[in-house]
């Protein structure tokens, strides 16, 4: 005859930290991994932006978003609207410290001049390295939480 014990006592201990962890994805939690990682872009996209005045560079900025609940988003965002186009903000204007709306036309180029891209392959290029450390942001914040 096979004689079995099974031991279940290690259960609430696995309860306990579940529970702890649940803490650990809190919303600030969340943001502050997702923040990691988007700085790693913008460090990215504003060392290879172009520099005439320093304006684009110092315009480059990480932003959160709205995101379902439970989620966070960041992204990056490059300040200022073109005054000329009809954008929501006409009050910006194209001499203020805030507007760099001509990072587009550097992007994606125009009828008279050639694109020059630093957007899209800042992000190619650090695109995994901003998800490490985002993850990496996220395992820390929960190895705190279950070291308590």
């Amino acid at each position: 005859m096979i004689s079995s014990n099974l031991d279940f006592s290690g259960l609430n201990d696995i309860a306990r930290e579940l529970e702890l962890l649940s803490k650990a994805e809190s919303k600030q939690v969340l943001r502050r991994s997702v923040r990691a990682g988007a700085e790693i872009i913008q460090q990215e996209v504003a060392d290879t932006a172009p520099e005439k005045t320093g304006k684009l560079k110092r315009n480059i900025v990480v932003l959160f978003g709205k995101g379902a609940p439970g989620e966070a988003v960041a992204g990056i965002h490059i300040r200022g609207t073109n005054p000329d186009t009809g954008n929501s903000d006409n009050k910006m204007k194209a001499s203020s410290p805030n507007n760099a709306f001509y990072w587009r036309y550097l992007e994606n180029g125009t009828s008279k001049m050639a694109a020059h891209p630093f957007v899209r392959p800042a992000y190619d290029k650090k695109q995994e390295e901003a998800a490490k450390a985002a993850f990496d942001e996220l395992n820390k914040a929960i190895d705190e939480v279950l070291s308590k």
